[in-house]
Order: C-alpha cells, then sequence, then structure tokens
C-alpha cells in the first residue's frame, strides 16, 4: 500500500505533454529491443558518498527536466507497537520546515519554478519526489539536504500534523467502507505485528507518540547511510555529482541501522474467518496465499501467474467472474510484497451472500485447474506481452524510471541484476506455473475473511 500526502500538483508546461507521450512511445519500442539482448535502454552511473549515501544518476537530455528521488529505507515494519503511524507521520513533518527552510516553504520553492512534487509512506520505504526544470537541480538537492540534516521537530510542528492525520484517518474510513475490513484480514494474514498494522497507523497511537520518539526515529532511520538519491533527466554525470557531493557529503553518517524484525512463518494463520461489518454496503470477501519464495525464480513466475488469473479483460478470472457467470459486482487484486513476505491477495465484492459462495468457487476452481493443466503457449505469450509492457512503462518518463531504480536498489541492495531482470520474467515456462501453483496455492496456506453485512 503506497499512502501519498496530498500536494496539489503542477505541470511544468503544457506543451510538455504531447513531447513526453511521443518520447514515451518511442522508449517504449527501443526498450523492448534493449531488454532482449540484457541491456538496459538508458546510462545509469552508481556510487556511494563517504557517508554511505547511495546514489544513481540517469542522464537524458531529450527533455529539459530533471526528476530527483530520494528515499530511506525506513516504513512501518520498523515501528514499535503503540507507536503506529511514525512514519507517515515523520513522512508530512519533513515538510513542517528545516533550519534554513521554514514551514511549507519546500513545496513553495518547487511550485514558483513550474515543478511537480509528492512523497509517499509504504511498509518499507518512504519516498520524497519532484521533477523540476534542469537548471533547478541545485535548488532540489539544498532542500533534500537540508531538511535530512537540520530538520525542525518541535511541538507546533508536531502536533499540527498529528492533528492532521487523525483528521485523515477519519476521512479514509469514512471514504472507503471496507477498510476497516482490510485491517482485520491483515492481521489474520500476516503473522507479525511489523507486517500487519496499517501504515497510517492508528488515532490512539498517534496521539501517544512523543517528541522524543520523534526524534529518535528521525536520527536512526533518516540518515544518508539509510537512504538511496536518484537524478535522471538533462544533466551532465559530473556536474551532478559535484552539486550531490556539494550538499550531502558533510552530512554525518548516522548509527548502524536496525534490522526490521524477522518474519514469524511458525506463526501462520488459515483458513475461513468472518467479519460483521455494519457499515459494508455488500457483502465480499478477502482472499489470500502467503509465499516467501524458497525457490529460486519463484517470484518471476508467480508475477506471470498473476498476469494469467487477473491482469486485463481476457485473463481467466475476468472472463470467468464478469463475462461467463456475471456473479461478481467487484473484484481487485494481485502480488503484493513486503519486505521478506510475499503475497497473492483478492478482494471481491458481490450483490448478495449466495454470489459471495459461488464467487469462492469459482476462483479456486480456475486455481485448481492451473495445477494440472498446462498453461498453453498463446495464453502464456499473451501474459508474458502485457507484463512486458508494464514493466518498461516503469521507466518511461524521468520521474519513473527514477521511482524504478530507487525501488530496484532498496529491494535489491544492487542495481547489478537489473539489465537481465526482465528476460527472467519473460523465461517463465508453463512448467513453472504448474510448480508455484502447487506449492503455494494449497489450502493450508489459504486465509479467507468473509465481510457479512451486520
Amino acid at each position: 500500500m503506497m499512502i501519498r500526502c496530498n500536494f496539489r500538483k503542477h505541470r511544468i508546461c503544457p506543451t510538455k505533454v504531447a513531447l513526453i507521450w511521443s518520447f514515451f512511445s518511442l522508449l517504449m519500442i527501443s526498450s523492448l529491443q534493449a531488454q532482449e539482448q540484457a541491456e538496459l535502454p538508458f546510462p545509469v552511473y552508481h556510487f556511494q558518498l563517504r557517508n554511505g549515501l547511495q546514489v544513481i544518476l540517469s542522464e537524458d537530455n531529450s527533455l529539459p527536466i530533471v526528476s530527483v528521488v530520494i528515499a530511506y529505507n525506513v516504513g512501518s515494519i520498523h515501528e514499535q507497537q503503540g507507536k503506529t503511524g511514525l512514519a507517515y507521520l515523520m513522512e508530512n513533518l519533513m515538510f513542517q520546515g528545516s533550519s534554513n527552510v521554514s514551514r511549507m516553504q519546500h513545496i513553495l520553492y518547487i511550485n514558483r519554478i513550474g515543478g511537480t512534487l509528492n512523497a509517499a509512506t509504504t511498509e518499507e520505504k518512504t519516498i520524497f519526489f519532484q521533477t523540476v526544470p534542469s537548471n533547478q537541480l541545485a535548488l532540489v538537492l539544498w532542500l533534500e539536504s537540508d531538511r535530512m540534516k537540520f530538520l525542525e521537530i518541535k511541538d507546533s510542528n508536531v502536533e499540527r500534523v498529528k492533528d492532521s492525520l487523525v483528521e485523515e484517518i477519519q476521512h479514509r474510513k469514512t471514504a472507503d467502507p471496507y477498510l476497516e475490513s482490510s485491517f482485520i484480514f491483515d492481521k489474520l494474514f500476516y503473522p507479525s505485528f511489523a507486517h500487519n498494522h496499517p501504515v497510517i497507523g492508528t488515532r490512539e497511537d498517534l496521539r501517544g507518540i512523543t517528541i522524543e520518539d520523534i526524534k529518535s526515529f528521525y536520527s536512526t532511520f533518516y540518515v544518508p547511510n539509510n537512504a538511496v538519491l536518484c537524478v535522471v533527466g538533462n544533466v551532465k554525470r559530473r556536474r551532478a555529482e559535484e552539486l550531490i557531493r556539494k550538499y550531502f557529503e558533510s552530512i554525518p553518517k548516522g548509527k548502524d541501522i536496525p534490522s526490521p524484525p524477522p518474519v514469524e512463518s511458525d506463526q501462520k494463520k488459515r483458513g475461513s474467518y468472518t467479519h460483521e461489518d455494519s457499515i459494508a454496503p455488500l457483502p465480499g470477501f478477502f482472499l489470500g496465499y502467503r509465499f516467501a519464495p524458497r525457490h529460486p525464480g519463484d517470484f518471476f513466475s508467480l508475477s506471470i501467474l498473476n498476469y494469467i488469473l487477473l491482469r486485463g479483460k481476457s485473463s481467466r478470472l475476468h472472463k470467468r467472474l464478469y463475462k461467463r457467470e456475471r456473479i461478481v459486482f467487484d473484484f481487485n487484486g494481485g502480488i503484493e510484497k513486503r519486505k521478506d513476505f510475499a503475497a497473492f491477495k483478492l478482494f471481491v465484492l458481490c450483490n448478495n451472500e449466495i454470489m459471495v459462495e459461488r464467487s469462492l468457487r469459482a476462483i479456486l476452481s480456475e486455481i485448481n485447474r492451473l495445477k494440472t493443466a498446462h498453461v498453453s503457449d498463446r495464453e502464456l505469450t499473451k501474459s508474458k506481452n502485457m507484463f512486458k509492457m508494464d514493466y518498461v512503462s516503469q521507466y518511461a518518463t524521468f520521474l519513473e524510471r527514477a521511482l524504478f531504480l530507487t525501488d530496484i536498489y532498496l529491494t535489491q541492495g544492487t542495481l547489478e541484476r537489473l539489465p537481465a531482470e526482465l528476460n527472467r520474467y519473460l523465461g517463465v515456462s508453463a512448467i513453472d506455473i504448474i510448480g508455484v501453483i502447487n506449492r503455494y496455492f494449497i489450502s493450508d496456506n489459504r486465509i479467507v475473511l468473509n465481510i457479512k453485512i451486520k
């Protein structure tokens, strides 16, 4: 789950939209050809500062803009019981001012130069990103380095953010009648507190977070040796490196970063559960299978399986649930990763309880079909082609490329395997699909939460 701040976005120039989409189309073609030979369709340069900051540069002069992403390897999995929402609070607090930048001035600076910005917090990372005219790179680097080193943590700022987040929690619950059910499902689905509490936290926990808690969290995790900085766009590599060293190298290295809590796989729950909900307008259910890939290449196979089952109107579940039997009101889901965990999750809504039972049986029937019958070459090729287009689209624009490279580094700790990664997905065979289906999609590894209208 990705939670984003509600900052207003501004386009750099309306006429550049057409240029970006033209660039996107050309890049898609060249990217597919380059990936077939296990080569990246763009240059990548990686180095590390003395204080441990990881830096990724990708020079591209096709547009006069630059995207800057800085990601901290910290999220809700690093929170302690009774302190939920701390990582999300920190994301919002990072815009409340630092020694040389007053409250919300970071946003004003970017807006004035015609740039865009946003931020996101997930279970495992916190990301800040902006796209600006390329001659404003120094400004962005200065802004990011100032709040990395000199963030102002004071009562007035903290209380202001707490009030805002408590209000946001209430708004989210009002806007999404199934939000509480999803939290209950996660508590069943993931065995440990680190993985099963909401990123946004709870009202009670947010109110109880102290200034000391925030200062300790900031000094521990928002440090250069726990961060990745990625710059993509119309920059000269040497000049960009000079600026990065100028603004970031003087920031002291933080202490050793504590590891997140270990996976508690022996406490896994399974079976069916029921939750009666007084605000849910329709009945439905959550369905999930958990897996921490034990065999090399399992995640590649699971990702292609995800497309076979779920992605597109020609996927098996869409054809079965929507077109043929017409038994669901809505459904969505897919592969989810949380650090060492991976999962396949589905959320289904139906018009009545009878359709709920029929939908669950239909889904399990489609899964069981895959356990014994090979996926046809045509269906496998179609799913791979859809996956390939989605994969390449992750680096179609400067910002998407910066986010893509940052995420790869945070996940793998290296970029060395990236050139060959797409081919690993495209090399999945029908036998691989049968293997992962029979290993993970079994009743002992399945959890269902039925949502009944109270």
